[in-house]
């Protein structure tokens, strides 16, 4: 079975295409066909003005008409979609989904951020981790951070904060902003045993391609640390060059780990693992769900 999502976030927006394959004792394999990203910066329209501008619209429809075109090349015949943070707060949202919608076939989604952090959960992240264990999982964009507590191998609470990189490049984040995340950690994690980070987005992923740590091992807590103190000692053009990043990764990568570093702090854990998931992995999940559970209804 073939499936596609399309992520539409604050920073980027995301096509994901994998195939379903029955694996091990039937249990079914997510293959990874194509991930494609296109930076079209939603939120920096969004959380300075309000509203989408034309330009940002014009990228928008032609972004989906083109991830369209890729899903009918694909031979996709089931896909879902979703947006974030930036659309959520958009004062426009609905006219530029409709255009969306009209131009390209298209309908997206504007999910809540609760439903976000539901949807990241749906990467089944937990099935695989130590029952004796506590988790936090922490997904960072560009509008918003989502966290996922587990312990003992079961959700214990999820929350959506509008703290995110673009919001913080912005200065939109409030000192109440991060007292309620901080608030919302220590009540949640206290009085359990130790508690284990798992992070996604795409900062941390660089961060950990860029620290040459073998797959499946945990970054720390000082490493961040380091990467946030080196990070911000650089100009945008230094970081460019001399880490080989792209401009919209290069300026979003420090507030990306200072909202890392807080929160790990806060839930007084020292390393983080780094599995290559996000929203576009739980969006397939959802619809697999969807579609097993029709078809064995009908």
């Amino acid at each position: 079975m073939r499936l596609a999502a399309i992520d539409i976030g604050s920073n980027a927006a995301r096509l994901l295409i994998i195939d379903v394959v029955q694996g091990q004792a039937g249990k079914p394999e997510f293959v990874k066909l194509t991930l494609v990203r296109v930076p079209l910066r939603l939120g920096f329209d969004v959380f300075e003005m309000g509203s989408i501008s034309e330009e940002k619209e014009i990228m928008l429809v032609k972004t989906i008409q083109s991830y369209k075109l890729l899903i009918d090349v694909y031979n996709v015949k089931h896909f879902i979609t979703a947006a974030t943070s930036a659309m959520r707060d958009a004062s426009n949202a609905k006219e530029i989904l409709q255009k969306v919608k009209a131009e390209s076939g298209v309908e997206i989604k504007v999910i809540t951020g609760e439903e976000e952090a539901s949807f990241i959960y749906e990467n089944h992240v937990a099935e695989n981790l130590n029952t004796q264990e506590s988790y936090l999982y922490i997904d960072v964009g560009g509008g918003s951070t989502e966290l996922s507590f587990f312990s003992d191998g079961k959700l214990v609470s999820k929350e959506s904060f509008n703290i995110g990189t673009i919001r913080l490049l912005k200065n939109k984040v409030t000192e109440d902003h991060w007292n309620q995340m901080k608030k919302f950690i220590k009540e949640k994690t206290t009085g359990y045993h130790h508690i284990t980070a798992i992070g996604s987005g795409g900062n941390i992923n660089k961060i950990f391609s860029l620290s040459k740590r073998k797959e499946g091992k945990p970054l720390s807590l000082e490493l961040l640390r380091n990467y946030y103190k080196e990070f911000s000692s650089l100009s945008l053009t230094q970081r460019i060059s001399m880490y080989k990043l792209r401009e919209d990764r290069a300026d979003v990568i420090v507030p990306a780990l200072l909202i890392y570093i807080n929160v790990m702090k806060w839930a007084d854990t020292e390393e983080i693992f780094v599995p290559k998931i996000g929203l576009a992995d739980g969006l397939v999940h959802i619809l697999y769900d969807r579609l097993r559970k029709t078809s064995v209804n009908n």
